[in-house]
């Protein structure tokens, strides 16, 4: 299993909406990086939801649960989007902030590269973020 973390603005799509829907498509996203890392989406693994730009903080787990395929949006066919399923939310949201004062958190991703909306994230990191949310992994 891999684990990933995908940002949303709570204004556009919150955790909430997340739970509510319960399923939706993962789509929008028209980086090549962040696409990559669509396509390297396994059904069955994990996500982080991150609020990004209000909140910045984690907020909950999604699964992907339907792996790369193109997005009906996108008349050129360079990108695409994965299904995504609530699984649960955090006891305790990870913010940001929090995560930079975490030295083992230096390398990842969403701290490197700060505007990227699909960030891998390592299992050690992925370990420490949900001890840090009050989470089993």
């Amino acid at each position: 299993m891999a684990y990933w973390l995908l940002k949303s603005e709570p204004t556009k799509y919150s955790w909430d909406q997340m739970v509510k829907d319960g399923r939706t498509h993962w789509d929008g996203v028209r980086n090549f990086q962040a696409t990559n890392n669509l396509r390297a989406m396994k059904t069955g693994d994990r996500a982080f939801f991150y609020h990004s730009n209000e909140g910045k903080e984690i907020v909950g787990v999604v699964e992907i649960v339907r792996p790369f395929y193109a997005d009906p949006g996108d008349p050129g066919g360079k990108f695409g989007l994965v299904d995504v399923a609530s699984v649960r939310p955090v006891k305790t949201p990870v913010s940001l902030a929090q995560m930079k004062m975490v030295p083992a958190l230096a390398g990842m991703a969403l701290l490197r590269q700060s505007r990227l909306s699909v960030c891998p994230v390592s299992e050690a990191e992925w370990q420490i973020i949900c001890g840090m949310a009050g989470i089993s992994a």
